[in-house]
C-alpha cells in the first residue's frame, strides 16, 4: 500500500514463470443479462443456452503469473532515483504528525495520572491498535481495486498502489520521511484539532495509538518487504510475534489472486476478513447496486505482473 507514486522504471523485458508456481483456483462474479455467473475452479459448464435467472458455472484457472527480471543497471538507477530520496519538506511533515501523535499520548498520560485511572485508557490504547489494523485494510482494498489516477483526491495514491504491485521492492528502497510523510500530514490535520480541543485521557488513548499505528503503517509495510537479516532484530521478534505485520503474511497479498491479506499494521484482521470473505461480500453489493467491478475479478495483467529485482554480480579475478 504504498502512499507515494511509483515511478514507471524502464525495466527489462526479459520474463520468467517461477517454477515453483501452480495454477490458482479463481472465482468471478459478473452478471450477464439478469442472470448471475459464477466462475469457480473445479465445476463443468452447463449448456450455455439459459434462461434469465440460470446459474451458468464454467472452469477457469489462472496460469502462474509471469515475473520479469530486472537488470543491475536498472537496479543501481533505481537506488539513485531522487523521487525515493528524502525531502526537508518530508521531513518536516513526519516531525509534525509524530509530535501530534506524542502530544496526545501525553495528554492520555497526564490525564490518567491525574484522575487515577489507568485501565479505560489503556483499553481504548488497545482497541486503537486493533482498528488501526482493521483502517488499513479496508483502505487498502477500496484503493487496490476501484478508481484510477483520475479519481479526484485519491487518484495519485492509486496509481501508487498500482504502481507498488508491479515494483513492491522499491519500497525498502525509500527513505523513511519519504514513505512517511503523506500520512504524517494526514494525522496532522486529523490529530492536531483533537489535541487542543479535548482532554480526555480515554479518548486521547484511543487517537494516539491508532493515529500512530496509521502513520507508521507505511513503516511496518516496508518492513514485511525487507530482508530478515537486513531488518532491526526488535522488528523482527515484533513481526515473529504477531505484533507487526510479517513478511510472510503479506507476501501473500502479492500473489494471484491479488484479493487477500490487504490489513498492514499487525495483519490480525487479515485472517478473520479473508475467511468470512466480507471483501467479496461488499465487492458483490457495489457490483450489483452501482455496477463497478473491482479489479481483483480480473485475471492480473502487466500492471499487476511484479518485475523482480535481480542484481547481477561480478567478481574481480
Amino acid at each position: 500500500m504504498s502512499i507515494l507514486a511509483q515511478n514507471k522504471f524502464l525495466l527489462s523485458s526479459r520474463s520468467h514463470v517461477n517454477p515453483c508456481s501452480t495454477p490458482i483456483p479463481r472465482r468471478v462474479f459478473y452478471c450477464i443479462a439478469n442472470s448471475t455467473v459464477n466462475v469457480a475452479a473445479g465445476a463443468t459448464t452447463t449448456n450455455p443456452k439459459h434462461a434469465d435467472g440460470q446459474l451458468l458455472i464454467e472452469r477457469e484457472v489462472i496460469s502462474p503469473t509471469p515475473l520479469t527480471l530486472v537488470n543491475s543497471s536498472t537496479y543501481y538507477s533505481v537506488l539513485n532515483d531522487p523521487s525515493l530520496r528524502s525531502t526537508w519538506s518530508h521531513r518536516a511533515w513526519v516531525a509534525s504528525g509524530c509530535t501530534t501523535v506524542l502530544v496526545s499520548l501525553a495528554k492520555s498520560i497526564v490525564g490518567a495520572a491525574s484522575s487515577h485511572i489507568w485501565l479505560e485508557p489503556a483499553l481504548a490504547a488497545l482497541v486503537g491498535y486493533i482498528l488501526a489494523d482493521l483502517g488499513s485494510g479496508v483502505y487498502h482494498w477500496g484503493i487496490d481495486n476501484y478508481g484510477n489516477v483520475s479519481t479526484p483526491i485519491f487518484g495519485t495514491q492509486i496509481e501508487a498502489f498500482q504502481g507498488h504491485h508491479k515494483w513492491p521492492w522499491t519500497i525498502t528502497k525509500r527513505q523513511f520521511a519519504n514513505n512517511m510523510y503523506a500520512l504524517a500530514r494526514a494525522v496532522t490535520f486529523a490529530v492536531l484539532p483533537v489535541s487542543l480541543a479535548f482532554d480526555d485521557p480515554i479518548l486521547h488513548g484511543f487517537v494516539g495509538v491508532c493515529s500512530g499505528c496509521i502513520m507508521f503503517s507505511q513503516q511496518f509495510h516496508a518492513w514485511a518487504h525487507g530482508k530478515k537479516s537486513e531488518l532491526p532484530p526488535l522488528v523482527v521478534a515484533m513481526q515473529d510475534a504477531g505484533l507487526l505485520v510479517s513478511r510472510r503474511q503479506h507476501s501473500a497479498h502479492h500473489r494471484p489472486p491479488y484479493n487477500n491479506n490487504y490489513c498492514i499494521v499487525s495483519g490480525i484482521w487479515n485472517k478473520i476478513l479473508d475467511e468470512t470473505k466480507v471483501f467479496e461480500a461488499l465487492e458483490m453489493i457495489l457490483f450489483f447496486k452501482l455496477g463497478v467491478r473491482p479489479r481483483s475479478w480480473t485475471e492480473p495483467n502487466s500492471a499487476w505482473t511484479e518485475e523482480t529485482e535481480i542484481i547481477e554480480q561480478t567478481t574481480a579475478h
